[in-house]
């Protein structure tokens, strides 16, 4: 133990113990968060990257992408905007972002000065996590074994604050049949 009597911080993990569907979930949510202006990434947008991603074969996540976009904010879509003027958006991204979304290019960090602070870093950026997104990480390290997407959705749904729950709810999943299958204890309000 060091001399001031905490334990040594953790070495760096980044990405290496995420299983790779697990990391292009999180490689997208990265992707999503920047595109969109986001101050840091958050649990709804890592919501939404596995929704897109379905890094896990869940049968109870029955949320599709587009019902999981639709309530979390991404920002304003400039594809519209750039069509009026001739300009394909997606082509665009196509041709200057080449292998930008590769997650071998993409690493999350600790602050050593700041050790609640993560940030996601790539090819596009950096993006700090929420507080919420760094418990979903944290969370999803404790299951033994790589992290998984199931161990991703299990951090999310862990933390009741952080919004999941509600999103997934109002996008039509059955939550407790979710959170059985998952292996987590249902718990029913008093």
């Amino acid at each position: 133990m060091p001399p001031h009597g905490f334990p040594a911080p953790s070495p760096p993990r980044g990405l290496a113990d995420f299983a790779p569907p697990a990391r292009r979930a999180v490689v997208r949510a990265g992707t999503i968060g920047l595109d969109a202006g986001h101050p840091a990434l958050a649990t709804d947008v890592l919501l939404l990257a596995l929704a897109e991603t379905r890094p896990f074969g869940l049968t109870s996540f029955t949320a599709t992408r587009e019902q999981i976009g639709a309530r979390v904010d991404t920002g304003p879509d400039a594809r519209e905007l750039l069509a009026t003027l001739g300009i394909d958006l997606d082509e665009v991204r196509r041709r200057t972002r080449a292998g930008a979304d590769d997650p071998d290019r993409w690493r999350l960090t600790r602050s050593p000065l700041r050790p609640l602070r993560m940030t996601l870093h790539g090819p596009l950026g950096s993006i700090p996590l929420t507080m919420h997104a760094r418990k979903v990480v944290e969370v999803a390290r404790w299951r033994p074994g790589p992290v998984t997407g199931e161990s991703l959705l299990w951090g999310l749904l862990a933390d009741g604050a952080n919004g999941a729950a509600r999103i997934l709810r109002s996008a039509g999943v059955d939550v407790c049949a979710l959170v059985r299958e998952l292996g987590m204890s249902v718990r029913r309000a008093a």
